[in-house]
């Protein structure tokens, strides 16, 4: 009976749950632990995948220009093709086409001699090149010029000659020979500057050079071809 009094204390004292105590002080901090060693350096890591592209950014501002490049030092490249034909142009100016030309008759006969034979009969002279005043021929047109004449001869001889740049260039001779009349004809090509003079004249003594109605005693020249370019 005594244990079992006992025994139904117990149950007694352990089903009567106590409250909750206060919570304890805090306790003092502990001494700092020992320093441990470095670990082993880890593996590399696989490379990652590529990220996206980025914003494009704003224009930046135009850059100075910059300096001539040397000339390249390449051979010269193949000839192109042949191109189309262009539009026809509009008509140009038509070319001044250069004269220069006279032909002149005697009109007295036995001209005084060693100086300039005045034909002062006009039968061409459009330019004025000649002047039938001083028997001279003027050169405006440089080039290459004809001269010629023919001539009525008569009573005597007659000595001719065919001055230019104040230098006589040509000369010939008609001599009679048991006639009373004949012609003497020359002709000759000469190189002019602007300015230089022509004509004819006959010798003292020599000077059957004649006219008359029936009879003519005539001085040409004309322009061959004129110069370009070079005098």
């Amino acid at each position: 009976g005594a244990d079992q009094s006992q025994k139904s204390n117990v149950r007694v004292r352990c089903s009567n749950k106590g409250s909750y105590g206060f919570p304890g002080l805090k306790g003092q901090k502990g001494s700092k632990g020992d320093t441990c060693e470095n670990g082993t350096k880890g593996e590399k890591g696989d490379r990652g995948d590529a990220g996206d592209p980025g914003v494009d950014g704003e224009q930046g501002d135009k850059g100075e220009k910059g300096d001539i490049g040397e000339k390249g030092k390449g051979g010269r490249g193949a000839p192109g093709k042949k191109g189309s034909r262009g539009a026809k142009g509009v008509r140009g100016d038509t070319a001044k086409l250069l004269r220069s030309a006279f032909s002149a008759g005697l009109s007295k006969p036995f001209p005084p001699p060693n100086v300039p034979i005045r034909f002062d009969k006009i039968l061409y002279n459009d330019q004025e090149d000649y002047n039938p005043s001083t028997g001279k021929f003027n050169c405006s047109v440089p080039g290459a010029y004809v001269f010629a004449y023919h001539l009525t001869v008569r009573g005597r001889p007659a000595r001719v000659s065919l001055v230019a740049r104040s230098r006589k260039v040509a000369k010939a001779r008609e001599t009679l020979y048991g006639q009373e009349i004949d012609q003497a004809s020359f002709l000759t090509v000469l190189k002019l500057s602007a300015g230089d003079q022509v004509w004819l004249e006959v010798a003292r003594d020599w000077n059957g050079v004649y006219v008359s109605a029936e009879d003519d005693s005539i001085f040409t020249g004309f322009l061959l071809y004129p110069d370009v370019g070079d005098d």
